[in-house]
């Protein structure tokens, strides 16, 4: 009778461990449906707070209504004219040299421009701003980024050979986001840079002055109804053909202005300060960091640019 009992105790006793991975797995398959309703529901969350964060902070709010890591260049409404703050910029690569301009090429449209980079080479972002996009498209950008900006411009950073950011992150001016390549649609290595305002390219030598590693101005007034004659005009100026006879046909007024523009700008070197810079150009601290939008303490970037009086 005790061993017939034992038996029957050991085979509860096996059953009942078995039913445990059964009930395991039960539990799981019914969880699964939750879980993908969580996740959708934290995506949905999370797209909404990054467009609250951004409502509040700058004036992109303005022009976007989505946040998307799908889509790199989704149209929406272009406003007739828009004011674009350039003050808070940093040339994306050292290099003066561009290899193909903004505009028709080949039969198609060239929709940004092509400036000439090695394998390798540090690619920075353009403007302060939060990643949008990470991504490989080996049939064009290659490994490429999209950033969307706090002045409401969205910039793309084609054929790199390493992203080195993730999406939903935030990123200064002169923050590396990736390193210089050919991958994608590709014939040598180069840095496939556009600007975009809602979707809709436009000419990055309107606002860039890759040659001066400069930008054109503190603003760039975008207008539809002369957009057109300004980009073919910014092209002759910066592009790959213009030659130092065009640059030289600019109006006195123009040279008075970037004289003007440029004995009020200040480009940070290696090790340079907010206290080093302001002793240079003779102004204070403070005023650097009112005019800027800096605080006392920020860690300044070799190549931001800084404005001093």
């Amino acid at each position: 009778m005790k061993i017939k009992k034992l038996k029957n105790i050991l085979s509860a006793v096996v059953i009942s461990i078995v039913a445990i991975p059964m009930q395991g797995q039960d539990l799981l398959a019914r969880q699964a449906p939750i879980d993908r309703k969580m996740k959708t529901v934290d995506s949905i969350m999370l797209r909404n707070l990054i467009i609250e964060e951004m409502a509040d902070n700058n004036p992109s709010a303005e022009l976007y209504t989505e946040w998307s890591n799908r889509y790199a260049h989704l149209a929406t409404t272009l406003p007739d004219s828009l004011r674009i703050d350039l003050r808070d910029f940093c040339m994306p690569t050292p290099s003066r040299v561009i290899t193909s301009n903004f505009g028709a090429r080949w039969g198609r449209q060239h929709k940004g421009l092509d400036i000439k980079v090695y394998t390798g080479d540090t690619i920075k972002a353009a403007f302060s701003g939060r990643i949008r996009i990470v991504r490989y498209e080996p049939g064009g950008y290659g490994n490429y980024v999209v950033i969307r900006h706090h002045n409401g411009l969205e910039t793309i950073y084609g054929h790199m050979s390493k992203n080195l950011v993730k999406e939903n992150q935030d990123v200064k001016a002169g923050e590396p986001i990736g390193l210089g390549g050919s991958t994608g649609r590709s014939t040598g290595s180069h840095l496939h840079f556009e600007t975009r305002l809602c979707g809709i390219a436009l000419n990055p030598a309107l606002m860039f002055d890759f040659r001066n590693q400069d930008v054109v101005g503190d603003y760039y007034l975008f207008r539809k109804s002369s957009y057109n004659r300004e980009s073919a005009q910014a092209t002759r100026l910066r592009g790959v053909n213009g030659s130092s006879q065009e640059l030289a046909s600019v109006s006195e007024s123009s040279r008075k202005a970037q004289s003007t523009k440029q004995s009020r700008l200040h480009k940070v070197k290696k090790g340079e300060t907010l206290y080093a810079i302001a002793r240079k150009r003779g102004t204070t601290v403070d005023a650097l960091c009112k005019l800027n939008r800096l605080g006392k303490n920020v860690r300044l970037l070799p190549g931001q640019i800084l404005k001093y009086n």
